[in-house]
C-alpha cells in the first residue's frame, strides 16, 4: 500500500463492512488512491468521513452515494441465543472475531468488538441475529471513535492471519474425498439443527390442547 492509500486507510472507520464495494477498508483505500473509487462510498464514515478523504485526495466533497447505503447510527449485532443452532457460520463471517461460540452450542456477541458491519446476518440459517441501535442520534464519526477504529483494525488483521493459517492447512489436505465428506457432515449437522429449530417453532405456535370433561 503506497503512502496516499495508507493515509486514506488511516482515515477510514475500519468497520470492514464491505458496503463500499470492496472486500475491506484497505482495499477501498487503495482504490480511492488509484482513482478507481469515489471518496463518497463509505456509509459508516458518513459526511465527516467524506470530508476527511476530500482533504487527503484534493477532490471535491460529495454527498454520500446512496447506492452504497445511508449514514445512520451505529448498530450492534445481537444473537437470540434461544434460536442459535451453533452452526459457526457467523464466526467465519465476522471480520473482527466479535462472535464467540463452538459447534452446536449457542454463540454470543462481544459488544466492545462488534463494528455493526452486518456481515453475520445473511449467513445465519435460522435468522437469529438482529441489529440494535447502539448510538441513537449519533452517526458517522460521531458514533465511532479513533480508538474503536484502531481496535477494529487490529482485530481484523488478526482475523486475516487466522484465515491465512486455515488456508495453508487446507492446502496440505491430501485427499479431496475427505474434504467432501467433512463438508457433507457439516451440511448434515446444519440441516439437522434446522429441522430441530423448525420443529421447536411449530411446537411453540401450536395452540394448547383442551379437554372437555364429560
Amino acid at each position: 500500500m503506497d503512502g496516499l492509500a495508507a493515509r486514506i486507510n488511516d482515515a477510514l472507520p475500519q468497520t470492514q463492512c464491505t458496503r463500499c464495494g470492496y472486500p475491506d477498508c484497505a482495499g477501498y483505500a487503495q482504490a480511492v488512491a488509484d482513482g478507481e473509487a469515489g471518496i463518497n462510498q463509505c456509509p459508516p464514515g458518513g459526511a465527516e468521513g467524506i470530508e476527511r478523504l476530500a482533504q487527503l485526495t484534493g477532490r471535491a466533497a460529495l454527498p454520500l452515494d446512496a447506492q452504497f447505503g445511508t449514514e445512520g447510527p451505529r448498530a450492534m449485532a445481537v444473537i437470540d441465543e434461544a434460536w442459535c443452532i451453533g452452526c459457526t457460520l457467523c464466526l467465519d463471517a465476522c471480520p473482527t472475531d466479535a462472535i464467540v461460540g463452538i459447534n452446536k452450542r449457542m454463540h454470543t456477541v462481544i459488544e466492545a468488538h462488534c463494528t455493526g458491519c452486518e456481515l453475520c446476518i445473511p449467513v445465519c440459517p435460522v435468522d437469529c441475529i438482529s441489529l440494535e441501535v447502539e448510538t441513537p442520534g449519533l452517526s458517522g464519526w460521531q458514533a465511532w471513535s479513533a480508538e474503536q477504529a484502531a481496535s477494529a483494525r487490529r482485530r481484523y488483521e488478526v482475523h486475516g492471519q487466522h484465515r491465512n493459517t486455515d488456508a495453508r492447512l487446507a492446502d496440505k489436505a491430501p485427499e479431496p474425498e475427505a474434504l467432501q465428506d467433512a463438508g457433507a457432515r457439516k451440511r448434515a449437522i446444519v440441516e439437522a439443527a434446522l429441522a430441530r429449530a423448525r420443529a421447536a417453532s411449530q411446537q411453540r405456535q401450536r395452540p394448547p390442547s383442551t379437554t372437555t370433561k364429560p
